[in-house]
């Protein structure tokens, strides 16, 4: 077992991997926890102690496989969480991800299996963010996002790259949801703002915005 500290930080390097490629630096983990680069270091250590991760002076540090496994053991937690929270206590997706932060560091297998089970197998989280299972293993999730996507094409809008509070409460605004079909129909050149529509309404949305929203079966 590890403490909470050690799984934040597990999960951390996981997702900064994901992002950046293997080894990652100091300063990055600390600019996503929001600490001192000192205190990352003192916890690499000790990670490296635990023969969680491998930590190399001025050269960043990268998961083991024991590491790897215990950080997506952490994320399907949240994950499945979030889907109970959503499914069955009607949270909405924009309030459940500091909820769910607490319920990661349950520590029974017994409990997340049988929750696992309870819900029915989730392949995906309330956000589209894939669900890893028992083993580890969870489903590619081969998507693009709308500034991938030329004029007149279109696809399933599946999930977003930034699922913070600010962020789902202004897709709540614009009435965008998982499962619309969003289709572009202009790209404007002075701001490179998307024109798009869905079903039910026209809209337009910065290139940030729709840097964030992921679509699948796009044609």
């Amino acid at each position: 077992m590890y403490s909470q500290a050690e799984e934040n930080y597990l999960k951390t390097i996981y997702a900064l991997e994901s992002e950046y490629g293997n080894e990652v630096s100091t300063n990055l983990i600390a600019g996503k926890i929001k600490t001192k680069a000192s205190s990352v270091t003192d916890m690499l250590k000790k990670l490296a102690v635990k023969e969680l991760v491998v930590y190399k002076k001025y050269q960043g540090v990268y998961l083991t496989e024991l590491g790897r496994l215990s950080a997506l053991k952490v994320i399907r937690k949240h994950r499945l969480w979030e889907c109970f929270l959503v499914q069955k206590l009607q949270f909405n997706w924009d309030e459940v991800h500091e909820i769910a932060e607490q319920l990661e560091h349950v520590k029974s297998e017994v409990l997340i299996n049988k929750l696992d089970a309870f819900l029915r197998f989730p392949k995906l989280d309330p956000h589209g963010d894939p669900i890893p299972d028992a083993q580890g293993r969870m489903m590619l999730n081969k998507t693009k996002t709308i500034t991938d996507m030329r004029i007149g094409s279109a696809g399933v809008f599946v999930g977003v790259k930034d699922s913070s509070a600010t962020f789902l409460k202004y897709l709540n605004k614009k009435n965008l949801a998982l499962g619309d079909k969003i289709r572009v129909i202009d790209i404007e050149p002075f701001d490179n703002s998307y024109h798009i529509e869905t079903k039910t309404h026209r809209l337009v949305i910065t290139s940030n915005v729709a840097e964030n929203l992921c679509l699948k079966n796009v044609k």
